[in-house]
């Protein structure tokens, strides 16, 4: 029971969608219905402005930091509670109940996340995005690379089968939901960032 009411408020907590919350009470357009359509950091950027786009950075980060570090500092939670914990958060932010299941795509909350539970494998992260960012200019890109060697990565530092497997799904939820980002890859129309 207690661990049910856990992964409850874990993924309700996921579910807060950042950018449409501040990009609201900065009276700007709903995301929603601009640019890409995306509620994460970089359709913010695009569409509000670079401070809103790093306040929903930071904010959506913290959803997948502030909860884990709650459960390790306080808790003592076991491993399989974190990565259950961890995959509810990122699940909230893809699929939130206060937008009728239409979120992001939850790079920056399995940062966030990821930060907490295995911070080695996110410093290597972190320079393969930046790398792949700095080579061709596509956060899309940047994002599935770094998602693909987070798994592997957790694996070899944290040599945790239940955060290896709650990596596994986050990883590969986030390289499904670029799917259409994928797809415009491939054809030459995919949005580069503009600095």
């Amino acid at each position: 029971m207690e661990l049910a009411i856990i992964l409850c408020l874990a993924y309700l907590v996921g579910a807060i969608p950042s950018g449409v919350v501040l990009t609201r009470l900065a009276g700007a357009d709903d995301v929603r219905s601009a640019g890409s359509g995306n509620i994460g950091a970089t359709n913010v950027y695009r569409v509000a402005g670079k401070r809103l786009g790093i306040l929903t950075l930071v904010a959506d980060m913290l959803k997948g930091v502030l909860p884990l570090l709650a459960l390790k500092l306080w808790s003592a939670q076991d491993e399989q509670t974190l990565a259950l914990v961890a995959v509810m958060l990122f699940v909230g932010h893809c699929y939130p109940v206060y937008l009728k299941f239409k979120g992001g795509k939850g790079v920056a909350t399995a940062l966030g996340v990821f930060l907490v539970l295995s911070p080695l494998a996110i410093l290597v992260a972190v320079v393969v995005f930046a790398g792949v960012l700095w080579r061709w200019w596509y956060v899309s890109l940047a994002s599935i690379c770094a998602a693909a060697v987070v798994p592997f990565m957790v694996y070899a530092f944290e040599q945790s089968i239940p955060l290896f497997l709650a990596s596994l799904v986050i990883s590969g939820g986030i390289i499904c939901r670029h799917s259409a980002n994928i797809e415009r890859l491939r054809n030459g129309t995919e949005n580069r960032f503009k600095k």
